[in-house]
């Protein structure tokens, strides 16, 4: 497997080094109660792609990266991934109208960094307090692939831009 940044972008994170622990968490659908899972119960001992969105709900967020990951899922499946993860400074009741909205089953986990403690820990933190649009504090858009929670692969995006974090570019780097 290769071992690669595909930027040159600044971020706290780097290849090479071990995901900072963190709780996010999630709606259970069949419950309805908010339920958590931390970073290193996601990564310890399996191959894992966590990939950010900077809003549920948004256009590229919607419309191509995360059905990027959901129609590839098999594919990053049968090279070994053994979770596929997308992480948004959103809460989790969002999180989960969106999994409905975008009808994911179990292909993708949709993830809520609720306050951005996770984004903050990996300095990927997207300021976009300055847009009319009201988002705040979110995430830049990236695609990790962790194995036994250190980095393997980090491809981060310059603010919202869609280049080089897609499902087809994990596929690449497996």
């Amino acid at each position: 497997m290769k071992s690669f940044s595909a930027t040159t972008i600044s971020a706290s994170i780097s290849v090479g080094d071990k995901l900072p622990d963190s709780t996010l968490s999630y709606l259970d659908p069949a419950t309805n109660d908010v339920k958590t899972v931390t970073v290193s119960s996601l990564t310890a001992g399996k191959k894992t792609i966590l990939f950010a969105v900077p809003g549920a709900f948004t256009p590229t967020c919607s419309q191509k990266h995360v059905p990027g990951f959901v129609s590839k899922a098999g594919e990053l499946r049968s090279k070994g991934v053994d979770v596929i993860a997308c992480v948004s400074v959103n809460d989790a009741f969002v999180m989960e109208a969106w999994r409905k909205d975008l009808g994911i089953s179990d292909e993708v986990i949709l993830l809520s960094d609720g306050n951005g403690e996770f984004t903050g820990k990996l300095g990927v933190e997207l300021d976009l307090r300055d847009k009319p649009v009201g988002l705040g504090v979110r995430s830049r858009r990236y695609a990790i692939l962790a194995e036994d929670g250190v980095v393997k692969v980090l491809n981060l995006e310059e603010g919202g831009a869609f280049t080089n974090s897609s499902a087809e570019d994990m596929l690449k780097a497996l």
